[in-house]
Parts: structure tokens; C-alpha cells; sequence
């Protein structure tokens, strides 16, 4: 008999935070979630009341550990830390708005647009390093678990490098990978030899539309009415 292990990790983008409303290169800065997130933590929680977890795992920002206990709800676990699930620290821009300071850099909001695969802030993480920093981390939780179901409270760009890898395998495909939007749920499993396959990308079918607050990424479009 044949025993095939499936290891399933839930990836879930954290909810609003105050730096999504505040337009800003949020990043690592560690700001707290906004009213809207606290709502939208709700729905999440109700979403995995009836999944049976055995670890959750958070970026160590307070706005993804906020997430983590959602996803736990009522279990009896208790979130750990993971620096490898960190949003990519944005140096120079980072907790900055956005489009004033991507503006104000040569040919940065072009390549934030058109090639954020070459996304490397002066002081911050090359985004190619990211990239690769998150598809390791999220292999050595698969490889410590085996036969287990866990999730990771993670970031927006957290989620598009991975998504990106797994969609595409190839980086320069980035900008062709939409964005999560807050509190979206992504389902990867892995078997006994670690091969990936996504059952789902990006859910957000447990939010009422109106608590689906969509902005652009394009630097272009940031000011004015999406603001």
C-alpha cells in the first residue's frame, strides 16, 4: 500500500491596515489595521472555524498577527513567528506616499509598473531576493509539516512573488500577477516529494463585496479617487 502525504497550506493576506488607507509604501513599517480590517477579521474568522489547523504560522507585524488570531479563532493554538513571511522593506520608500515618492525617483514608478521584478530600493530588499526568500520559507514550513494543515498571515507582495512562481515560474512575469486583496486566502498542498500545486489563488468569497476594498498598485492611478 501506498501512503501519499499531502501537506495543505492556507496563505492569507492580512487585513486593511491603517497603511492602506494612508496610501503609503507600507512595508515593514508596523502600523495597526483599520476599522474595515477589524470587520473584515469577522468573516475571516467564520471562514476557518470549521478547518482544522495544527499550526499558524504570522509575519512578525502586528497588522498580520491580528490576522493569525482570526484564522486560530477558538482553537486552542498559538501563533509563531515567521520573519520569512515579512512584507519586502521598501529602504527609501518605505512608509513613505506612495505616489509622491515613486514620483520623485527617476524611474522608479516605471519600474514599480512595468518591471517590479528590478524593484531594488536603495537600504531595502531587492525584490529578486524577496522572491526568493519567500518561496524558501514557504517550502520549509511545507517540509516541516509533513501530512499537516497550517496557514501563514502574510503580505500583499508576500503573495504576488508566490503567486507569480507558481502561476508563471518566471519573475519577470510579475506584473502580469494580479494583487491580493486583504484578508484573500490562497491554498497550496504539497506531496510526500514536496510538489506544489495550488488548489486555489486569492479567495475572497467569505467577504461581503462592500468589505472588498480594491485600490490600484499602479503608481499612476494612486492619487485622486484611489487615494
Amino acid at each position: 500500500m501506498v501512503i501519499i502525504f499531502m501537506t495543505e497550506i492556507y496563505l492569507v493576506r492580512h487585513c486593511e491596515a491603517l497603511g492602506n488607507i494612508m496610501r503609503i509604501f507600507q512595508g515593514t513599517t508596523d502600523l495597526d489595521i483599520s476599522d474595515l480590517g477589524a470587520k473584515q477579521l469577522e468573516f475571516l474568522k467564520q471562514r476557518f472555524k470549521d478547518i482544522k489547523l495544527d499550526r499558524v504560522y504570522t509575519s512578525p507585524l502586528m497588522r498580520t498577527q491580528k490576522t493569525a488570531k482570526a484564522i486560530i479563532g477558538e482553537k486552542n493554538l498559538t501563533p509563531e513567528l515567521c520573519e520569512g513571511a515579512i512584507e519586502v522593506h521598501g529602504g527609501i520608500v518605505e512608509g513613505k506616499p506612495f505616489a509622491e515618492t515613486f514620483n520623485s525617483i527617476e524611474g522608479l514608478a516605471d519600474i514599480w509598473n512595468n518591471h517590479p521584478e528590478d524593484f531594488a530600493p536603495q537600504d531595502g530588499e531587492k525584490m529578486r531576493d524577496a522572491y526568493e526568500r519567500i518561496w524558501n520559507t514557504v517550502y520549509n514550513i511545507a517540509k516541516q509539516n509533513t501530512d499537516k494543515t497550517v496557514a501563514v498571515a502574510t503580505h500583499g507582495g508576500v503573495l504576488r512573488c508566490l503567486n507569480c512562481r507558481l502561476k508563471y515560474n518566471d519573475i519577470t512575469r510579475l506584473k502580469d500577477t494580479p494583487w491580493s486583496e486583504n484578508t484573500a486566502v490562497t491554498l497550496l498542498k504539497f506531496d510526500e516529494q514536496l510538489n506544489c500545486t495550488a488548489e486555489f489563488f486569492d479567495d475572497v468569497s467569505h467577504l461581503p463585496e462592500d468589505y472588498i476594498n480594491r485600490k490600484s498598485r499602479i503608481v499612476s492611478k494612486i492619487d485622486g479617487d484611489n487615494k
